[in-house]
């Protein structure tokens, strides 16, 4: 069973193991270069924690923080974005969560940007009507280089 719920403290520590996971790392693209400072990590989530713009969720799967889920104000929409503990992927989990969380905020339009090579957030994403509305070029500190992002829309 998959739920969203308020973030608490003690979730923080569960997120700060999964972003070290140097698979997820890349495929999300936009993580800390370093993953294991955690001065960096406590000053983003207290960003994303303390904004009047943010919605911020933990998923979880059967009672078990598995991932979270935000969406933040960006020019005229609102941008999602989510990260899943690498060996939940393929579950079904990320897709179920982005449903309810989008019930649950029904603003739209929404967007997403997603690596071209994330091919399982793309699938995602369309899955639930996310269409292409373009690509944009960005640099990657994670990959340290720059990388070619889809550009995707909810209405």
């Amino acid at each position: 069973m998959i739920t969203l719920r308020a973030v608490e403290t003690e979730d923080l520590e569960q997120f700060f193991v999964f972003q070290q996971d140097a698979d997820a790392a890349h495929m999300a693209a936009f993580a800390s270069t370093n993953p294991k400072d955690r001065s960096v990590f406590d000053h983003h989530w207290g960003q994303l924690l303390n904004s009047d713009d943010t919605i911020v969720r933990t998923i979880e799967s059967d009672g078990q923080p598995v991932g979270s889920i935000a969406a933040f104000e960006d020019e005229a929409s609102r941008e999602i974005t989510f990260w899943i503990e690498k060996r939940f992927w393929g579950q079904g989990i990320t897709t179920e969560a982005v449903q309810k969380f989008l019930t649950e905020f029904p603003q739209r339009p929404v967007t997403a940007r997603v690596v071209i090579d994330n091919l399982g957030t793309l699938k995602i994403l369309e899955s639930l009507g996310f269409t292409e509305t373009g690509e944009e070029s960005s640099f990657s500190n994670v990959r340290a280089k720059v990388v070619q992002e889809k550009i995707l829309q909810l209405d």
